[in-house]
């Protein structure tokens, strides 16, 4: 069974917003005694599984990269600004850094939704993939040297799930006159359907999904939508997870406090961000088994998928619409076409390699089981 004590205990903190709290400008590191100390608040709440504690691990890797000379202190969603906020706050120097999902900052650079991944698009490997080596990296710098901040990948979720519904899902018109909470492009496309889209942060998804404010929502996965609680609400659960088959996580530093870092220093961030993305992922990972299970078989949660039928139709439906939003911004264009490449020529190797393994696991043979102690 998932654990998610330590979570409760810690979240408790960051589950209302509280506005901003001691807005001092901090326009480079804090420094005493030799040791430079960054505050970064995330979008989560403090500890918050896969999330939270990628943002912990990530602080705890500068921490003994640099032998104590670095430290960060976190703060969850709320404790400084409120969650969506955690952008402006760091852009102004209130916060030096933060660690969230990119889709949230679109208002402020669209390019940013699609930095953070496109429906039917980029799965976990080939988006760190795409950063590393098909030049997302770059474009990535660019978007964000427009709110004053270097970014980092600092994280893959993995294929999310389509969602919680509170009716079946049987064609593309039950999309219609839904109230979901879906960000990102995803949401976007859901819109096209007919759909109400409502955004709001992890803390405030299981209220208003017991509310009746939402009639769907998506979240992330097993492992995170366990810990907060979203199998309890009797609600169909739908894969796949068309929206976000690979969303990231960002680590966004003001970009006085990243220039003011020495070289070496520098380099202790990008390869604390490197490893945290890693991290993060094999989190996800490791425990998404385990909690689908204890839904299925423990809180009988009724697992459904989306028929062929309705996801061709969000394809068709996701077609236009990315279109559309990249055409109206530049930049937006310049990495949805980015993306698009890298797809189409990573597409032909994941149906010979991934896929073509994944059908042959699941053929009709016996295969050995895990001994006994």
């Amino acid at each position: 069974m998932v654990n998610r004590r330590r979570f409760l205990s810690g979240a408790a903190l960051g589950g209302a917003a509280t506005g901003f709290v001691a807005a001092t400008a901090f326009p480079t590191p804090s420094i005493a005694q030799n040791v430079k100390r960054l505050r970064m608040q995330t979008t989560w709440p403090r500890n918050f599984p896969g999330l939270g504690t990628g943002a912990n691990f990530l602080a705890e890797t500068i921490r003994r990269l640099s032998d104590g000379a670095v430290e960060i202190e976190i703060f969850g969603a709320g404790e400084i600004v409120p969650a969506f906020e955690t952008m402006d706050a760091v852009e102004a120097g209130t916060l030096d850094m933060g660690h969230s999902a990119p889709y949230y900052w679109k208002g402020k650079v669209p390019a940013t939704e699609f930095i953070a991944g496109v429906p039917f698009g980029l799965t976990a490997s080939e988006a760190t993939s795409w950063m590393k080596f098909g030049g997302g990296q770059e474009l990535a710098d660019e978007a964000y040297a427009q709110m004053n901040c270097k970014f980092f990948l600092s994280g893959c979720t993995g294929t999310q799930m389509a969602g919680w519904y509170s009716k079946e899902m049987n064609s593309i018109d039950d999309y219609r006159g839904l109230r979901m909470r879906l960000p990102g492009l995803g949401g976007e496309v859901i819109a096209a359907a007919g759909a109400a889209v409502i955004n709001l942060p992890a803390g405030e998804i299981g209220p208003a999904m017991a509310s009746g404010t939402l009639d769907a929502a998506d979240w992330i996965s097993p492992y995170n939508d366990l810990a907060i609680g979203m199998h309890r609400s009797g609600w169909f659960y739908y894969y796949p997870g068309w929206q976000e088959p690979g969303p990231i996580m960002d680590n966004f530093i003001n970009l006085d406090v990243w220039n003011s870092l020495t070289d070496s220093e520098k380099a202790m961030f990008e390869t604390a961000n490197a490893a945290a993305n890693a991290h993060v992922y094999s989190e996800f990972l490791a425990n998404n088994n385990a909690a689908l299970a204890e839904m299925v078989n423990e809180h009988d949660v009724q697992l459904r998928r989306l028929s062929d039928d309705t996801l061709i139709h969000l394809a068709e439906l996701s077609r236009g619409v990315l279109d559309d939003l990249a055409n109206a911004d530049p930049l937006s264009r310049r990495v949805y076409d980015s993306i698009l490449k890298f797809r189409a020529q990573a597409m032909p190797w994941a149906n010979i390699a991934e896929s073509a393994v994944m059908q042959a696991r699941a053929l009709d043979y016996q295969f050995s089981e895990p001994s006994e102690g």
